[in-house]
């Protein structure tokens, strides 16, 4: 028993329990998140007495007498400061960790009205934001300690249209803590569910006994593969995953689900979930793919333990290599990495009609659609998917986790249903960045010009196919670089094995060849004798050249520029090391690929409907500046709605930096219809009417036997360098960034600056270790970059015309992460002579003790 006081109201709780527990599940304060419950993410960051404090450390039983401040307890003109001073620094993506963020500001600025960079960044080191890489969030804190100072709060920004920096359209309810995640929302009757998962990486399941678990009361049921009405087997591209290991067959990997347990409260889940009792013969596991390519290796699936096998080839390679004056080969390899998002995946399902509702935080509504309507043998009509505010994706919430699971538990009882995983369960569950060991020989002539390229990919997929077919091809396809020659072969296999499962992750495949094959350039230009900066102006590819593809790239080709742009500082710098990448926008390679958007009048204003996932990207923003642009509307006339399977066209999934380009480029369109129907009437006339854009970005399959396939509709391309202290220390790192037409510079800048920091990670400290196919990393110690740890980001937008769609702006979520790797292993080997071909980096300041 315990007395305090929350937001200045006194309160007694009689049952001690975590202070984030009672603050969520009891007051429902839900801008308190709940990232880890571990005491490492800092998004429950609340006040206790003044200091900042995570809310899942503390026991309510120790809180007697104290004071506790949630963001709801802020007073009217400090949600104020706050939204316009992160709104207008850009601080604001995915925006989970933001109301954590926006109390460590507050701490700092009670006590230090006037602080420094420094000190902003110091506050909030124990807050970790995945996806801004924090340059913008110090920013909105320097910003906000001017604002409180002047105590007036400037005027927000009128003009929308492209090119303008503009304020998130989701800032106030994700700064202020209003807007709902999936874990936010707490519905009468609400059960809650969870999975028992396998004990063993690979075994099978004899028996399941699950009478214990079923007799406690407050379990509402229990429920195994044979309860599944429809098919087991989910997966995007290939029906492999199990929803649930039915009794009989053998489990793939420690994720996998064995039964799933609901009950009335989350203790009872807990007490039933041990009750459940299941018998396995344990069975030999299949460890790395050096171990499944074995004659004699136990099969993962009853298919093989081959994935896929992608072949490309362009010219003689072989042939090109074995007459070029300079050679290089070398081996490479990447490893596993964790997204880290900062909400764990978690979905909340009901029951409607004959059939269910979800709402989900994922990266394609109609994806989640797709594979619980096969689960349930429900038709599309029956199953419906909400995104609620998704707290970051990169790649991991392409998969189903929670969802299915949710909905199946919500359609078999008539009831709703909760289903989150904990943090320990999302590190285990969700696919991975694939790991790849890749061997890649380079030739070049007496100039540095690039004759051809060779090169071996075998890639770790895992226990289920997720995407990892098309991120190999990625891989493969992309392994080139973005230079112009025509001699290039690259074979890839991916391997299933008993470890967690790989799939899409922010640069798709890209960000570990394109490690391999700048990092050879680099080495390149030292053998010819000229630097890396000039070995690659020389072979960068220019408008009208051809790709090793055989695509000849269009007028909006800036890579040169993105070069040029870099110059001054690689010149200036002691310790620099550089790389460059391209990316393409849009799935590509001749797979259907249609962004949709409908434009309806409401009650006065217009409002998108467009079925793709806003994952902190800031599609919603983009959607709503490309409207105002094109049709002249004013901010207040426009309206986003968050993605649905109902009201909203299928735009396809979040991912491949498909949706500013494909879905912009349907906006567009259904903006000039609308434009057409404004000829003869205000948009108050056009009640009820709507308006329809689809865009089919049309391209060749690989392989296509035409001399000048189009792989991709478009490409990014980019230039990095990486500038060390004479310590050792990175110092600066400069990210420029061909992108078209910068729809939002601010938005712009913060993917840059968060791609930058998240492959920083990926370079120097992130580890995912793995024994026995067992994951042996918490949050705490996954080795994510904290504020006080980044150095200066200096994004440069490179914006150059040509692309005939989407008002000229192509896509920049996943090419932010890619040249950061080889630029910061080229600076250490300018510093210190070691040739680094394995990440994360050994034998740095950053190297783990």
């Amino acid at each position: 028993m315990a007395t305090f006081t929350v937001n200045g109201k006194a309160v007694s709780v009689e049952k001690n329990q975590k202070l984030i527990r009672f603050l969520r599940d009891e007051l429902h304060l839900t801008s308190v998140k709940d990232g880890c419950s571990e005491g490492a993410c800092g998004t429950c960051t609340v006040l206790i007495d003044g200091k900042p404090t995570k809310a899942c450390i503390p026991q309510t039983d120790k809180m007697e007498g104290k004071s506790v401040l949630t963001v709801e307890g802020l007073s009217d003109f400090e949600k104020d400061v706050y939204t316009y001073a992160f709104g207008k620094a850009g601080a604001v993506q995915c925006g989970f960790c933001i109301p954590g963020m926006v109390i460590s500001a507050k701490a700092l600025l009670d006590a230090n009205p006037n602080p420094t960079r420094e000190e902003a960044a110091f506050a909030i080191r124990n807050n970790i934001c995945r996806c801004t890489g924090y340059v913008k969030i110090i920013d909105g804190i320097l910003l906000a300690a001017e604002t409180l100072r002047s105590g007036e709060i400037p005027a927000l920004p009128t003009d929308w249209n492209l090119g303008a920096r503009v304020p998130r359209v989701d800032v106030r309810e994700k700064v202020t803590g209003t807007g709902q995640y999936p874990d936010d929302v707490y519905l009468d009757g609400m059960l809650y569910a969870s999975a028992v998962r396998s004990r063993y990486p690979r075994a099978r399941v004899l028996a399941i006994r699950t009478e214990a678990a079923k007799a406690l009361p407050g379990v509402a049921g229990v429920f195994t593969a044979a309860d599944i009405p429809g098919q087991n087997k989910v997966g995007h591209l290939q029906k492999d995953w199990d929803t649930m290991i039915p009794v009989g067959e053998v489990t793939h990997y420690l994720g996998d689900t064995i039964c799933i347990v609901a009950a009335e409260t989350k203790e009872i889940l807990e007490q039933a979930k041990a009750l459940v009792e299941v018998d396995y013969e344990e069975l030999p596991m299949v460890r790395s793919p050096k171990e499944a390519m074995l004659p004699d290796a136990p099969l993962v699936h009853r298919s093989g333990n081959l994935l896929a096998h992608k072949h490309i080839q362009r010219g003689n390679p072989a042939e090109a290599i074995a007459r070029s004056k300079y050679v290089l080969t070398q081996h490479f390899s990447t490893p596993w990495t964790e997204h880290a998002f900062l909400e764990p995946e978690c979905a909340v399902a009901f029951p409607e009609g004959d059939g269910v509702t979800i709402w989900s935080t994922d990266q394609g509504a109609y994806d989640t659609q797709h594979e619980t309507m096969g689960m349930l043998g429900l038709p599309a009509e029956k199953v419906k998917v909400k995104n609620l505010l998704v707290g970051g994706g990169f790649g991991g919430k392409e998969d189903v986790t929670v969802q299915h699971h949710a909905a199946l538990v919500a359609y078999l009882l008539k009831r709703p249903v909760k289903v989150k995983l904990t943090r320990a369960e999302s590190i285990l569950i969700h696919p991975k960045r694939h790991p790849m060991e890749m061997e890649f020989s380079m030739g070049c002539d007496e100039n540095g010009i690039i004759q051809g390229v060779a090169a071996e990919v075998i890639a770790d997929t895992g226990a289920y196919a997720s995407l990892g077919g098309p991120v190999l091809e990625r891989a493969c396809t992309h392994a080139a670089g973005p230079y112009n020659y025509q001699n290039f072969e690259i074979d890839g296999w991916a391997y299933y094995t008993n470890n967690p499962p790989a799939g899409a992750f922010r640069g798709f495949g890209v960000t570990q060849t394109c490690f391999c094959v700048e990092s050879l350039l680099n080495q390149m230009a030292d053998k010819v004798g000229i630097t890396p900066w000039e070995i690659r102006w020389r072979n960068a590819i220019r408008p009208g050249q051809e790709l090793p593809n055989g695509q000849i790239v269009d007028a909006s080709t800036g890579l040169a520029e993105t070069l040029e742009a870099v110059k001054p500082y690689y010149d200036a710098a002691k310790y620099v090391g550089i790389g460059c990448a391209m990316k393409n926008a849009g799935v590509g390679v001749g797979i259907p690929d249609t962004g949709r958007i409908r434009l309806r009048v409401e009650e006065g204003k217009l409002h998108i409907y467009a079925g793709a996932s806003c994952i902190g990207q800031g599609l919603g923003t983009v959607l709503t500046q490309m409207v105002c642009d094109q049709t002249g509307l004013g901010r207040d006339d426009v309206v986003y709605e968050r993605s649905n399977t109902y009201l909203a066209p299928d735009s396809g999934t979040t991912s491949g930096s498909r949706q500013t380009l494909v879905t912009g480029e349907a906006c567009r369109r259904a903006c000039e219809k609308l434009n057409e129907a404004k000829k003869e009437n205000p948009l108050s006339h056009l009640e009820g009417q709507e308006f329809y854009g689809e865009y089919l970005a049309k391209t060749d399959p690989l392989g296509a036997d035409v001399p000048n396939p189009v792989s991709h509709v478009a490409y990014g391309y980019a230039t990095q360098i990486c500038i060390l202290d004479d310590e050792g220390k990175i110092e600066k790192i400069v990210a420029a960034h061909d992108v078209g037409k910068a729809v939002n510079p601010t938005s712009v800048e913060g993917q840059i600056e968060g791609g930058v920091v998240m492959s920083m990670g990926f370079a120097l400290t992130e580890r995912y270790p793995l024994e026995d196919c067992k994951p042996l990393a918490r949050y705490g110690t996954l080795g994510l970059f904290r504020a006080n740890q980044v150095p200066e980001v200096k994004a440069l937008i490179v914006e150059k015309p040509g692309l005939d769609v989407a008002c000229g702006a192509i896509g920049i979520g996943e090419i932010t992460s890619i040249p950061t790797a080889p630029a910061i292993a080229d600076a250490y080997f300018r510093y210190d002579g070691n040739f680094r071909s394995s990440l994360p980096l050994e034998n740095t300041p950053y190297s783990k003790k």
